[in-house]
Order: structure tokens, then C-alpha cells, then sequence
């Protein structure tokens, strides 16, 4: 995907440019997990970027660059209409995702990944289960 090349030449462009800023930023995001293979990373409470924007039928990959396990839970009483519900895990609605938070269920772990695919346009809110209280929130923006 063109958007993805893109983005990581960006990603090059910022890592040069910050060499030697290591002492000041610290570790954070992306320890150890290589790559710049997914669209939104997870901070240790936020999802970087907190807005993406795509086209319809692009697939959206979140991964987890930190040592906390999160999830991607879509606000189902928000989604555009028509539009599939989505939650790490496979859950089929909210509550379902965040009962199944109390076993751990739908967890992605460091470095793991979770994707999906947007068929319909509009706004696409969603969170972070264990740490949507802190912030955790983010939209995807699909543009027809």
C-alpha cells in the first residue's frame, strides 16, 4: 500500500533526524518490536496516531509497541451505518468485548498485531478496553 511506503520513508526521515535524542524521548514504543509493518501503534496509554484516515477497503493494522497489553474495541453504538462491528478477540458488540477483558480475551500483546478491513465510509471510534479511562481512544476515518 502506497500510504504505508510513505509513512515509513517519514518514519526514516524522524529516526534520522533524532538521533542522539534517545536520553530525552527514552525507550518507549516500538522497543524491540522492529518494523514499521502496522498503521496505528500503542503507547502505553494511547494509540499513535489517534486518527487515521484511509479508503474504503483498506485494512488497518494496530500494533502493540509497548509492554502493556491493549485491545482495539470499536464503539458499536457509534459506528456509521452498515457498518461491521470490530474488537481483538472477535468479539461480536462492546460489552461483549469488555466481559471478555475480565479473562484477558481479546488482549494484544508486545508486538502482537490486529487488523481490519473497512468496507463502509465514515468515522470509526474506537478504544482501549483496560485503559480507555486514561484516554485510550482513537477513530479511523474512511473516506469513500
Amino acid at each position: 500500500m502506497r500510504r504505508r511506503e510513505v509513512l515509513a520513508g517519514l518514519g526514516v526521515a524522524a529516526t534520522a533526524g533524532l538521533a542522539g535524542c534517545g536520553s530525552v524521548l527514552g525507550s518507549g514504543s516500538g522497543s524491540g518490536c522492529g518494523g514499521d509493518d502496522y498503521d496505528v501503534g500503542m503507547s502505553a496509554s494511547a494509540f499513535e496516531p489517534r486518527v487515521v484516515t484511509v479508503e474504503v477497503g483498506d485494512t488497518v493494522v494496530w500494533k502493540n509497541t509497548t509492554q502493556r497489553a491493549h485491545t482495539v474495541t470499536a464503539y458499536e453504538a457509534e459506528l456509521p451505518e452498515g457498518a461491521d462491528f470490530f474488537a481483538s478477540g472477535g468479539y461480536e458488540s462492546t460489552d461483549a468485548a469488555r466481559d471478555g477483558w475480565l479473562q484477558n480475551g481479546g488482549a494484544i500483546y508486545t508486538c502482537d498485531t490486529y487488523e481490519h478491513t473497512f468496507e463502509v465510509a465514515g468515522e470509526y471510534p474506537y478504544f482501549c478496553v483496560p485503559h480507555e479511562r486514561a484516554g485510550m481512544v482513537g477513530t479511523v476515518v474512511v473516506e469513500g
